[in-house]
């Protein structure tokens, strides 16, 4: 039997949402191991001077737990 986790992340990036979620991956898998999938639950962005100049992203990871040997 698998057993998954996750966690709820921010991440953002001037670049568009693809780039804030790949952000979010990249910092997390600094930590976890066998992440699963990135769940989007809110997506924003930041307007200054009437131009996007940041895209978040809030979500969660899921990642398979590890059995202990």
């Amino acid at each position: 039997m698998s057993i998954v986790r996750s966690i709820e992340v921010i991440a953002q990036s001037p670049n568009g949402f693809d780039n804030a979620c790949q952000e979010a991956i990249r910092e997390a898998s600094k930590t976890l191991r066998g992440i699963q999938s990135f769940w989007i639950k809110n997506a924003e962005c930041v307007v200054e001077n009437d131009r996007i100049t940041m895209y978040r992203v809030n979500g969660k990871i899921s990642f398979l737990v590890e059995e202990s040997k």
